[in-house]
């Protein structure tokens, strides 16, 4: 079996009899990571998919498998420029931004405008087909937190005019967004909070590299893991699969309209920890180097994924042990496809 039907088959087999046949739906941002998970998620649950993107750091690649699909169809648009859909839609994910955080300092306005501009254009299709609509915000919303596990209720500690304030502020003004139109004009508009997510399509290039696959690929390659600061800074990491049918759990849920719902995995572990996990996991030689900590980085990320459990009836299931075996597994397979 191959990772990519594994990873399927776990997302699956946990979402009955949750059923979108007859369905359809618009996914901003599908050809992402996260995005290309989810569209083909819904496919294989009987949606018809409308993927949007404009490759911006989304890559064709991820949906390359899906193109020949029944049900599945692309549109190659900017979500922050007007645009229309042919047909009716039922259901708007909104995942079209970019999110790195190495992004912000050359991106910082696009960012901004996919947030803002991007997500009261997504709202629009939403509110003219009478559908739910599900936008990706993010656990930045809370900044440099003091109160942890984070509730939802939690209203954050963030800098507006700092160098992540183009993602944490955007990401704030599309949850007011979202709320305006659930109260202004009746759209069923939904908040997820998603924290720090990683498996198998996730990039480790360049700008776009996050942590867990920049770890790996250094690891893999005998070069020194890069921590910024001391190591001594907390996050918490969310397999795709289990983040995906939160994703899918929360938009197909009834009565949610208006609701805010963190989704990310209540188990905190330091950077240093994290670097040191996977040089084991790989055997590698790799040590570790320290470089200067960014503004505004956050010390600590832990959810409290209560709302999540009595709501959803969501939790997390892979472990990061595990889901770390798992994108490994990924890299070297791709890496002696490409030998």
């Amino acid at each position: 079996m191959t990772t990519d039907s594994y990873e399927m088959e776990l997302i699956l087999r946990n979402l009955n009899p949750i059923d979108f046949h007859s369905q359809s739906v618009l996914v901003t941002g599908g050809a992402g990571f996260l995005g290309s998970w989810l569209c083909e998620s819904l496919l294989n649950l009987g949606a018809a998919v409308l993927c949007m993107d404009n490759f911006a750091s989304g890559r064709e690649e991820n949906i390359q498998h899906l193109k020949k699909r029944h049900g599945f169809s692309f549109l190659f648009q900017d979500v922050s420029e007007k645009f229309t859909i042919e047909n009716n839609v039922d259901f708007v994910f909104h995942l079209a931004s970019r999110a790195s955080p190495l992004e912000f300092t050359d991106h910082p306005l696009e960012i901004l405008k996919s947030n803002t501009v991007g997500t009261m254009n997504a709202l629009e299709i939403a509110k003219q087909n009478n559908a739910v609509f599900l936008f990706t915000s993010t656990s930045e919303v809370y900044g440099d937190g003091n109160i942890f596990p984070t509730p939802e209720t939690y209203h954050g500690n963030v800098n507006p005019v700092g160098i992540r304030g183009c993602y944490d502020e955007a990401k704030r003004a599309g949850e007011a967004l979202c709320m305006a139109y659930h109260r202004q004009y009746g759209t069923d508009a939904r908040i997820v909070r998603i924290f720090n997510t990683y498996g198998p399509r996730m990039r480790s290039d360049g700008i776009y590299g996050r942590v867990i696959p920049r770890f790996i690929t250094q690891a893999m390659n005998g070069d020194n893991l890069t921590i910024f600061g001391d190591g001594s800074q907390t996050r918490s990491f969310c397999y795709v699969t289990d983040q995906v049918r939160g994703l899918i759990r929360f938009i197909s849920g009834d009565d949610l309209g208006g609701t805010v719902i963190n989704i990310g995995n209540p188990v905190e572990v330091s950077i240093q920890h994290l670097a040191q996990t996977i040089i084991r996991l790989l055997s590698s030689r790799s040590g570790i180097e320290f470089l200067p900590l960014p503004p505004d980085d956050p010390k600590r990320r832990l959810p409290d994924i209560t709302r999540a459990r009595e709501k959803l009836g969501w939790s997390p299931e892979i472990s990061l042990e595990e889901g770390l075996k798992r994108l490994i597994a990924e890299k070297r397979g791709k890496n002696s496809e490409n030998e």
